[in-house]
């Protein structure tokens, strides 16, 4: 006691600097010991909250599992299914025991296919729950827009579409992947439509998401690519390029041919290796002409299309750029040359290396 008046009377007597300094300590002490206090309430209310949600998606997951198997074909709904979808609409308006609902679904929706599958989605919108959803994607906040549109694809909503496509050139990247996903999944290549009216850049991430999501769709019909091919958006055109090599789009033989004199030099190198896949070598000539002109990535991307399918017209044309001044196109010729294996007037291997070390 005598310590602490001691110290207090020291205090007192101190200068202000180090009665400022006491004092901050002091307040900073107390803020931490309060922040402590606060952190061990919010990690036991977790914990509390993380057992209630554990006991809810036990019940809902019994009830889900009990609704599956109680159907009968007699009826749309037999009276056991009725009686659990009267129970579970009476959480549904508890946001709490709602979004525990919506994610047992959603567990369940993706680990079923079939009419099963069928059932759960229409369990979704026989508890009411599809006004949720909808209510989401006229929030302020985008992820929360964008949760909306992920649980509408996820339970094969297709009747909102319209309401989705209000999003297509929405400010947010994540928003308008979800919409391109909802279009994408449920109605494969018809969904690619959206192209048409997109204004925004479609990520080169973008772009792979969708392809998984089409090479997981068994229809084997694909849309016209052709207008995607011409469209001021170059995201669009490049992911057009895409589409006529995964799906063999001969039939847009003359598109591709045009984007060689694209203002964009990316655009002219995947138009070249689009043709080159596509076997459509008729266009070398074209190439050929000006190909001084071109960047060094298109003269490699050109050089890589005779390196597929070679001929003797074009062994005269690989001896002109033996000597090239950009190492890796040099390279590539001299290995295009031996790979011919030229030797009527043409260079032996012998050359072809000293060319490179020259």
């Amino acid at each position: 006691m005598n310590n602490n008046l001691h110290f207090l009377e020291s205090l007192k007597h101190s200068s202000s600097i180090i009665q400022l300094v006491w004092g901050l300590s002091g307040i900073f002490f107390i803020f931490i010991a309060l922040l402590i206090i606060y952190l061990k309430y919010l990690r036991n209310h977790l914990r509390v909250n993380e057992k209630i949600e554990a006991k809810y998606q036990e019940k809902y997951e019994l009830y889900l599992v009990t609704y599956l198997y109680a159907g009968n074909y007699d009826e749309a709904f037999s009276p056991e299914q009725q009686s659990i979808i009267n129970e579970l609409k009476k959480c549904v308006a508890d946001p709490f025991k709602r979004k525990i609902i919506i994610s047992t679904l959603l567990k369940l929706r993706n680990e079923i296919s079939g009419e099963m599958g069928e059932s759960v989605d229409t369990l979704f919108i026989k508890l009411g729950l599809l006004r949720y959803s909808l209510a989401k994607l006229r929030n302020k906040k985008w992820d929360v827009i964008a949760t909306g549109i992920r649980e509408l694809t996820q339970f094969k909503i297709k009747s909102v579409h319209k309401i989705i496509m209000n999003n297509i050139n929405h400010p947010k990247r994540e928003v308008r992947k979800e919409m391109q996903l909802y279009l994408v999944h449920l109605y494969a290549f018809k969904g690619l439509e959206f192209l048409n009216v997109l204004e925004t850049s479609l990520s080169e991430w973008d772009q792979i998401q969708l392809l998984e999501v089409l090479q997981l769709n068994n229809e084997a019909q694909i849309v016209d690519i052709k207008p995607w091919l011409k469209s001021s958006n170059d995201s669009v055109v490049l992911f057009a390029l895409k589409l006529a090599k995964v799906y063999n789009q001969f039939e847009a033989k003359e598109e591709l041919i045009e984007l060689l004199n694209h203002e964009s030099e990316d655009i002219r190198i995947n138009a070249i290796s689009a043709l080159s896949h596509l076997n459509i070598f008729e266009v070398k000539n074209i190439l050929k002409n000006k190909f001084k002109e071109r960047s060094d990535e298109e003269q490699i991307a050109f050089l890589k299309m005779i390196e597929n399918v070679y001929d003797n017209n074009d062994k005269h044309f690989l001896q002109e750029h033996l000597h090239h001044e950009n190492f890796e196109i040099n390279l590539l010729v001299c290995e295009i040359l031996k790979s011919i294996n030229f030797e009527e007037g043409g260079l032996n291997e012998a050359e072809l290396n000293k060319s490179l070390t020259a």
